[in-house]
């Protein structure tokens, strides 16, 4: 297990990514695939086959999954 959270984050059609969850009509689709459109639009392709065109100003809410940074261990200063 790599310890991966899922964060919630606005996104739009400039932010979106592969790998996003976005809930449409209470289904949740999982972004397999994007089209860039013209006027800055991009078609969402989904696991399921199903697709979904997001406008220029469309703005939606998506499920992000994140692997939190490890916090660095401090290093030892070597015997001199």
């Amino acid at each position: 297990m790599d310890g991966a959270v899922m964060d919630q984050v606005m996104v739009d059609p400039g932010s979106i990514r592969l790998g996003d969850q976005i809930v449409i009509g209470g289904q949740a689709l999982l972004v397999q695939d994007m089209v860039a459109l013209p006027h800055g639009g991009r078609r969402l392709e989904f696991a399921s086959g199903e697709s979904f065109t997001m406008r220029a100003s469309t703005i939606l809410w998506a499920a992000r999954r994140r692997v939190p940074a490890r916090a660095r261990t401090p290093r030892r200063p070597r015997p001199g």
